[in-house]
């Protein structure tokens, strides 16, 4: 069973840098920043958590890329892709800047063609219940932003999270007041 892993934002994207909408239904990849951003992250966690075991990544081609190249620095942990960490479906708000629709987000409206914030946070709570249940030494999951916030939600009951910035880390230790949160939800 996990007591605690570590998440991170994939690196930066052409959407990120222009501040655009991007949800999981749009697979982009990383700039050459953000590739930078990748390795450096991954030659910092070689030093300060050598210990990591597997790297746990979304789909998308962003987090994916993200995840091989920190894996260049460590002990050659595996890469497992799993379908729950990947962003929320924004439907028509991608690729429009953030501000038109921070409004409607932040008042909890579901965008047109993507999907509704409880089934979000449904989906990511299963998908924490499932990998800490696992046995994991020490997990990386590799996300996106609005998959970190929700982490932030369950696991620290952040409601006021402030947003991961691109190829940044949280170390997050799970507690008995976590799991009372994820078992909530599912259970």
């Amino acid at each position: 069973m996990v007591d605690r892993f570590l998440f991170m934002r994939h690196g930066e994207t052409a959407y990120n840098r222009q501040g655009l909408r991007c949800g999981g239904d749009v697979d982009i990849p990383l700039t050459e920043e953000g590739e930078a951003q990748a390795r450096g992250v991954g030659e910092r966690l070689a030093a300060t958590h050598p210990g990591i075991d597997v790297i746990l990544a979304g789909p998308l081609q962003r987090t994916r890329l993200t995840a091989a190249l920190v894996a260049e620095s460590l002990a050659a942990p595996p890469i497992l892709i799993h379908p729950g960490l990947v962003e929320r479906r924004l439907g028509d708000w991608n690729g429009r800047p953030i501000g038109e629709t921070q409004a409607a987000l932040s008042a909890g409206e579901t965008p047109p063609g993507g999907e509704g914030e409880g089934e979000f946070r449904l989906r990511v709570a299963a998908t924490l219940a499932d990998i800490l249940a696992q046995p994991h030494t020490l997990p990386l999951l590799v996300g996106s932003k609005g998959v970190a916030r929700i982490v932030c939600l369950l696991m620290l009951g952040d409601t006021a999270a402030t947003p991961l910035g691109n190829a940044e880390v949280l170390d997050i230790r799970v507690d008995d007041n976590a799991r009372a949160r994820l078992a909530a939800l599912v259970g």
